[in-house]
């Protein structure tokens, strides 16, 4: 396969000059025999593919907070429902019907669009043993895919670079968050994370700007022949590298018109001029925050809702005009849903089982999975019960789409969900 330009190895970045006199009088020593290193693993690597510009992009979004799933997709005639939400079961009236049983919130009026067109599959009871209601603890075991352990340690996407992108820059993921997602740690390091381009580059002085964290933050490196000083050294490298390419794509790709004025549209918009402008980014990153409605929700909740439903309807917009519709696929999580009763401040505490949403343009869409049962004896500690691990969304994404071995990443062979 002939590889596109705009997706270079750190290799052809360097001999190819885009990077150019800038980093010419301060390349480091053991520049020659790296570069022999990942030009010999890449002539050797069956992952050329990941080069090519029809590789395939998954966008991770997480609803940080904790979003409440049972007034995102809303059960349209459950008694139970409305029983336990007298005040917030009030959404019921002007949802929009997926079908007999559900609906979206109002204010999810671009989501239903997508919906509409086959953009958007909606997952119902997604959840893992043992539920946790901590945010940081269930974050966590999202990240790692594992609910049985792995306290501080690697992420799903992290071993994915360790497994399936050796000799990649460090863009092959970007997040667009305040520090680096556990997701990304991996055994070795992966990823930049910056909340701004602008802070991702170098002054004058060549030492990084402050918000911007590359490889070494986002990764623990595994013992290797190196020396630290060269692990450094190519860390650097990966920075600088990276950095120009970043603000290299950004100028030739200008900002976006269409994207409505939210933190999470303008993070997608920036997400849509990267894939737009070629970055050989395989993993973007978003969050949206404030989920955690714990009092007034209706409104709270509504606002963040028309936030996402509308950012969503521009970004998909984007892609139908890059005509990149099959190569990127999102797919949008919360740590966990709220529990079923609704509390005495007009909110929703911490509960389990949520539903979850997959985008793209390479899937059927539709409703997948029963909502489950709100009957009260059914519940577990006044939560809804998940009837599919979130894992099997992850072999979803990751055999379907990324085209990688989920078994090698999860630990455990999860069938993947028909979409």
């Amino acid at each position: 396969m002939k590889k596109d330009s705009a997706f270079m190895t750190r290799r052809q970045f360097l001999r190819t000059g885009v990077i150019g006199g800038a980093l010419a009088s301060s390349l480091p020593s053991f520049l020659d025999q790296t570069l022999f290193r990942l030009e010999a693993a890449e002539r050797n690597s069956p992952l050329q593919r990941l080069h090519g510009k029809d590789a395939p992009i998954l966008i991770l979004m997480q609803l940080a907070g904790g979003n409440d799933g049972l007034n995102t997709v809303i059960p349209l005639e459950n008694d139970f429902y409305h029983q336990a939400r007298p005040k917030l079961g009030s959404v019921v009236s002007n949802a929009h019907t997926l079908n007999g049983e559900l609906g979206l919130h109002q204010s999810l009026t671009g989501l239903k669009a997508l919906y509409d067109d086959g953009y958007l599959s909606v997952f119902n009871g997604i959840g893992y043993p043992n539920p946790n209601r901590s945010h940081f603890r269930s974050t966590e075991i999202w990240h790692t895919a594992s609910p049985e352990g792995r306290k501080g340690g690697d992420g799903w996407v992290g071993r994915y670079f360790d497994n399936q992108c050796q000799g990649m820059p460090a863009e092959v993921g970007i997040s667009l968050t305040r520090t680096p997602p556990q997701v990304f740690q991996g055994p070795s390091p992966g990823g930049i994370t910056f909340q701004n381009p602008k802070q991702f580059s170098f002054d004058k002085d060549d030492e990084p700007l402050s918000g911007a964290s590359v490889g070494m933050a986002t990764g623990r490196p595994r013992q290797r022949k190196d020396s630290p000083l060269h692990f450094l050294e190519r860390t650097d490298l990966d920075a600088r590298v990276s950095s120009e390419h970043l603000h290299a794509t950004l100028k030739k790709t200008p900002p976006i018109q269409g994207f409505p004025n939210s933190q999470i549209a303008n993070d997608l918009s920036l997400v849509a001029r990267m894939i737009g402008g070629g970055m050989s980014t395989r993993i973007y990153y978003v969050s949206q925050g404030g989920f955690d409605t714990h009092a007034n929700q209706l409104y709270s909740h509504s606002r963040l809702l028309k936030d996402l439903g509308d950012a969503q309807k521009a970004f998909w917009d984007e892609m139908k005009r890059q005509g990149n519709t099959e190569r990127v696929q999102m797919l949008v999580f919360s740590e966990f849903g709220r529990r079923v009763n609704e509390n005495g401040s007009g909110g929703t505490d911490h509960g389990a089982g949520a539903p979850a949403f997959v985008l793209g343009g390479k899937q059927k869409g539709g409703v997948i999975g029963k909502l489950p049962s709100l009957n009260p004896k059914d519940l577990h500690r006044g939560d809804v019960q998940h009837h599919t691990d979130f894992r099997r969304l992850y072999a979803t994404v990751i055999d379907d789409h990324l085209q990688a071995d989920s078994e090698a990443l999860l630990g455990k062979n999860w069938s993947a969900v028909k979409i």
